[in-house]
């Protein structure tokens, strides 16, 4: 397709995302919510639109890839649960929905007239599907590596929720006191069963920041570490 034969909106989302489709028709579906495709099944069947749910549900399962392996390979101490939670916590409709926000994907969306009529350019929903259906586009028409950079750099900002929050103070501590935090084990229950057998303290000097407990040591010392960063965090506030 030429420079002058490209959809504009197609245009406008390469812009967005850095990417330049050898096939913008991908590009064009992703942008076709369900509602502007069944309103368009009233046209002729050469100017019928396909709906972007089946490029969504690809972008779905191409997401989930890259952030399941950017989990693993970045915290090589998380156990399956710590994996699973921060991966759902990175891919929920609200996080994708902030992802399509800073991307303007609601403005490039086309939408048929009730879902126009009820704002739907700035539902979760259609914003979340909508940047899947964008991802899954990148993947068909150029493959993993594309895709899984893109998903990467759109989700840098909600990477945080899936730091390792140790690491996160033991950051904060230095930048704020040039101290590293010591964690020290406050109550023991020596129950192995017992969620809570351990109570752990994390500390900056002599003092107590924050505390947690777990089944585990680590799992006390991360939940202490949480608490440390909120109590950090509204300090910096």
């Amino acid at each position: 397709m030429s420079d002058e034969a490209r959809d504009p909106a197609v245009a406008e989302l390469e812009a967005a995302f850095g990417y330049g489709f050898r096939d913008p028709a991908l590009a064009a579906t992703a942008l076709c919510h369900a509602s502007f495709s069944h309103e368009s099944e009233r046209l002729p069947s050469h100017e019928r639109v396909p709906s972007n749910e089946r490029l969504e549900f690809l972008g779905d399962a191409v997401l989930g890839l890259v952030v399941a392996e950017e989990l693993y390979r970045g915290h090589p101490d998380w156990a399956e649960g710590e994996l699973t939670r921060a991966r759902a916590a990175l891919v929920n409709g609200a996080a994708l929905a902030r992802c399509a926000r800073e991307l303007d994907l609601g403005r490039l969306v086309r939408l048929g007239r009730t879902e126009q009529r009820s704002g739907g350019e700035d539902k979760d929903t259609i914003l979340a599907n909508c940047f899947e259906a964008v991802l899954g586009a990148v993947f068909l028409d150029g493959g993993m590596g594309p895709a899984a950079a893109l998903a990467r750099r759109a989700l840098g900002a909600e990477a945080e929720i899936a730091r390792d929050p140790k690491t996160a103070f033991q950051e904060w501590a230095h930048a704020k006191f040039r101290i590293t935090p010591s964690y020290r084990t406050a109550r023991d229950s020596g129950v192995e069963d017992d969620d809570a057998r351990f109570t752990v303290e994390v500390c900056i000097g002599h003092q107590t920041w924050g505390s947690g407990t777990g089944r585990s040591k680590r799992v006390a010392e991360r939940h202490a570490a949480e608490q440390a960063l909120e109590r950090g965090g509204s300090l910096d506030g």
